[in-house]
């Protein structure tokens, strides 16, 4: 793993020099030196959008940091049915410690990039940092408050509040180099109508009918059927209803 060495990033890997995962994700904990070492047994990849990254009660042999693209997490009953339960974005750190075994599946929803470590040394880094175990703990907790909130969602909210907090999650999440708080945004949906219903609880036909609604109210542009434009943020948020969408 080559090093750049310079009054501002002495020791820091340089594929780790722009990553959003030193920035916002989980290697921001790290110590260079420590950085480094983590580094050196890393490697990425450039995922396919429909391949199972992990599948449930699968053996966990390593863990990954998002770096792009969309993952979507679901849970399978013993008859096959399942449920989409989650997405992460980057800079998402994609794995659970502590357990041998998954207990979700991962898939890519669009082509996703990953940085992918091996188990052991994650847990090596765990013993070493006591911050990296901190920003692990805290990006846990995010999801567990993030799962709150999407149950307010699916139980609470109407069918249109429901098309329009999820726009805005993919709106504020998709791309990590867009800064959250910006007041437009251009995204690919990550799903087809069919998850996209799936995850919010209602059919594809009031998928359907909510985004022209939403089209035709103009807070909404939408071109070949997936990219859709969002020119005014605030507007999408005031048709969220009660505190909007989860910020990721």
């Amino acid at each position: 793993m080559t090093l750049r060495q310079d009054i501002h990033s002495s020791g820091i890997p340089v594929p780790c020099l722009s990553c959003e995962a030193r920035r916002r994700g989980v290697c921001g904990a790290l110590e260079p030196d420590d950085l480094a070492q983590l580094a050196k047994t890393s490697s990425r990849h450039n995922i396919e959008p429909g391949v199972e990254l992990i599948g449930d009660a699968e053996a966990v042999d390593c863990y990954s940091n998002v770096l792009s693209g969309v993952v979507k997490l679901t849970k399978s009953l013993s008859d096959g049915r399942q449920q989409i339960v989650g997405l992460q974005f980057a800079p998402d750190f994609l794995g659970r410690p502590f357990k041998m075994k998954s207990a979700i599946n991962a898939e890519a929803a669009t082509a996703v990039s990953l940085c992918s470590f091996p188990r052991a040394a994650i847990e090596r880094m765990m013993k070493q940092s006591p911050e990296f175990v901190h920003r692990l703990l805290k990006q846990a907790l995010n999801e567990l408050d993030e799962a709150r909130e999407w149950m307010v969602t699916l139980g609470r909210k109407t069918a249109p509040e429901k098309v329009a907090s999820f726009l805005l999650m993919i709106a504020r999440n998709i791309d990590s180099n867009v800064d959250p708080a910006a007041m437009s945004a251009c995204f690919e949906l990550p799903m087809t109508r069919a998850d996209i219903s799936d995850f919010l609880g209602i059919t594809n036909e009031t998928v359907s009918r909510q985004l022209t609604s939403l089209r035709m109210d103009g807070v909404i542009r939408i071109e070949n059927n997936r990219r859709v434009t969002v020119d005014s943020m605030s507007r999408l948020e005031r048709r969220c209803g009660g505190r909007g969408a989860i910020a990721v």
